[in-house]
């Protein structure tokens, strides 16, 4: 069987504010269709992704800023830190995990969260291996989303 990972539902609150957001990180906007006043989608698909997100009116039950650990996958990780904060996204600084190639930290809340504990090591990781450069970020719900830059691909993938 092949099974391909399409859709991501998001978890709101404001449903605007979330579009604005995600506009200005540079999602492209698929779809924002309001069936009712009870039901509103909205539809991004990251840059170069095939995997959308969607979040909206009537979606999910799940509590608003509850999706954690959504992954984004980029070439050069300092490239994406220098773009996101151009456009006025707030984001951690590189980092790297001192654990291996999966950062499994947890954000404490906020961006700025002290690394100590957390397995973060600051800057890119030091031989820039594939796989083990992170940047985070949050939208207005405290969505997270964690930034992999990752250039040489493990085999079979």
């Amino acid at each position: 069987m092949y099974m391909k990972l399409e859709l991501i539902v998001l978890p709101v609150t404001d449903v605007d504010r979330a579009k604005a957001f995600y506009e200005q990180v540079g999602f492209r906007l698929d779809l924002d269709k309001a069936a009712s006043e009870d039901w509103r989608a909205v539809h991004f698909t990251p840059p170069g992704s095939g995997t959308s997100i969607m979040f909206g009116t009537g979606m999910t039950s799940a509590a608003p800023g509850s999706a954690q650990g959504l992954y984004l996958v980029v070439s050069d990780i300092q490239e994406a830190h220098t773009e996101l904060t151009g456009r006025g996204i707030e984001v951690s600084e590189v980092f790297h995990d001192a654990g291996g190639l999966l950062y499994h930290g947890h954000e404490g809340g906020t961006l700025t969260h002290a690394l100590e504990g957390q397995g973060r090591l600051p800057g890119v990781h030091p031989e820039r291996a594939s796989y083990g450069s992170f940047l985070t970020f949050r939208d207005p719900d405290g969505n997270g989303w964690v930034l992999q830059e990752i250039t040489e691909r493990f085999p079979g993938r």
